[in-house]
């Protein structure tokens, strides 16, 4: 199962991420449809070095014909931020099948946030580090996306449940 393995690796690799999007929202009890794995990473170099061990193990590479390698060079991706108004790097699996994983290279909340306000899962004996709520809200607002719309409304019915229970 690609997601069971995905988080193996980042686990083994000891990869220090945070999992935000869809995936994100669907563990914290919400049903939605998404088709990709959005990620954002510690970008500092012995981080990034430990995810390239973790992608190389899968078998990702990058949906454009560039080498993954791009992903350490921080200013190459200030460029592609900046030039191509780029947003998340995109890595594919050889399965046709299995999502694909975007890597949010400049997110509005900072890496160090989101890792401070995580939630981890467990599933199977596999971690997974997950945005909180709060942070979730703070990346999908007036991103002009409907469906950002439709999770935030969503993630606070979450808060007022979580709420509830205290």
């Amino acid at each position: 199962m690609f997601y069971l393995d995905l988080f193996r690796e980042l686990q083994k690799h000891d990869v220090q991420y945070v999992v935000v999007g869809g995936i994100a929202i669907n563990l914290h009890g919400v049903e939605r449809a998404t088709m990709d794995v959005d990620l954002v990473l510690a970008m500092d170099e012995a981080n990034l070095q430990r995810f390239l061990r973790a992608a190389a193990e899968l078998d990702l590479k990058p949906s454009l014909p560039v080498k993954i390698e791009s992903l350490c060079n921080a200013a190459q991706l200030d460029e592609w931020v900046r030039e191509k108004h780029m947003i998340a790097f995109c890595l594919r699996p050889p399965s046709k099948t299995a999502p694909s994983i975007d890597i949010i290279v400049q997110p509005k909340v900072s890496f160090e946030t989101m890792y401070r306000n995580r939630i981890e899962k467990d599933i199977g004996g596999v971690q997974f580090k997950v945005a909180s709520v709060d942070d979730l809200i703070a990346l999908k607002t007036d991103t002009g996306r409907n469906q950002d719309a439709s999770d935030i409304i969503a993630l606070n019915k979450v808060k007022q449940i979580l709420a509830k229970g205290k």
